[in-house]
């Protein structure tokens, strides 16, 4: 069965008149980068490709916990009581990421960069075994998005505190490659990086970018497929397949609970959810594969979010859809 899922507009999106759709593609965090967009036949797509890619470096030179001289990795390093000038995209990150975590009550949490590091999710060597309880009882001493002090786009460094913000900087770098899209002149086009999108317009054909939302490589999942309209949406998924290790045949996910300091345990297997920023969507996703599936369905509801939780069920994958996504199957 195939549904589909359609965004309410207060009028179509305009048809382009003439143009191809050109296919640009690179490298970024550790995975890729697609663009699809209606351009006239004298555009440049070796041009356009390199105005991506540059956006996406600028996200990965400020924010990217794997570099070094990151001005991410520079701030974790700081010493105790000092002050750290952030890039102004990186701090429009942080603030938001920042609302998020207030807003779900740590359920989202940038802190958490030296956890990562320690289950084996950042850049720092790994033993394949969970780490100890003491070494995650100290480890977790140092965390905390309350400890944050963010005055205009100075951040404060109370202390061992490390962030990171993998959790809503690749939904931010769809956003940075549409908003130089836009400035360039592109009406129409679809932007992916590393299975985040975002889509705006339509194709030549009239056609809206039509995108499948993702489900989880299990073998026994007959559900449902869906396709969703993106035309000034964005759609973001989390899920415990995407990484992971196991352990004496237990799974470890990448996602951290900030309760506990460890892996999700609950039954949740993907969240996707669909909002006008990508990098909004890309933390709700986190904060609501966090959250157990009954809180996640009670707070995309009480916030009008549009999402789509699987978990796993006894019969297997088990769907909830909140009220904002399912009125879109009756648009």
């Amino acid at each position: 069965m195939t549904r589909v899922l359609v965004p309410q507009l207060a009028q179509p999106p305009a048809r382009p008149i003439g143009g191809a759709v050109l296919a640009l593609a690179g490298e970024t965090m550790g995975t890729t980068w697609t663009v699809r967009l209606v351009a006239p036949p004298t555009a440049d797509a070796q041009a356009l490709t390199a105005m991506a890619q540059r956006e996406l470096d600028g996200v990965v030179a400020e924010m990217s916990p794997w570099e070094p001289l990151s001005d991410l990795s520079r701030y974790n390093r700081a010493a105790a009581g000092s002050w750290t000038a952030l890039p102004p995209a990186f701090a429009q990150v942080l603030r938001c990421a920042l609302e998020i975590a207030e807003q779900t009550d740590g359920a989202f949490d940038p802190t958490l960069g030296a956890l990562v590091d320690l289950w084996g999710f950042g850049p720092r060597p790994f033993s394949g075994a969970p780490p100890q309880a003491q070494d995650i009882a100290r480890t977790r001493e140092a965390a905390g998005w309350r400890r944050l002090v963010l005055d205009g786009d100075n951040l404060f460094q109370p202390g061992g505190l490390r962030l990171d913000l993998n959790g809503v900087a690749k939904g931010f770098a769809v956003d940075r490659v549409a908003a130089a899209l836009d400035r360039a002149g592109a009406r129409s086009y679809l932007v992916e990086v590393g299975g985040e999108l975002r889509g705006t317009g339509a194709k030549p054909d009239g056609q809206p970018w039509w995108v499948e939302l993702e489900r989880p490589p299990t073998a026994n999942d007959d559900g449902p497929r869906t396709l969703v309209a993106l035309h000034g949406l964005s759609v973001a998924t989390s899920g415990d397949y995407r990484r992971f290790f196991e352990h004496d045949g237990r799974r470890y996910a990448h996602t951290l609970d900030p309760a506990t300091a460890a892996p999700v345990a609950h039954s949740t297997v993907s969240v996707t959810v669909l909002a006008d920023s990508c990098m909004r969507a890309d933390a709700y996703a986190t904060a609501l594969t966090v959250m157990d599936p009954d809180k996640a369905l009670a707070f995309a509801t009480a916030h009008g979010l549009s999402a789509l939780i699987l978990a796993q069920g006894p019969a297997g994958l088990e769907e909830r859809l909140s009220p904002a996504l399912s009125a879109m199957l009756d648009a």
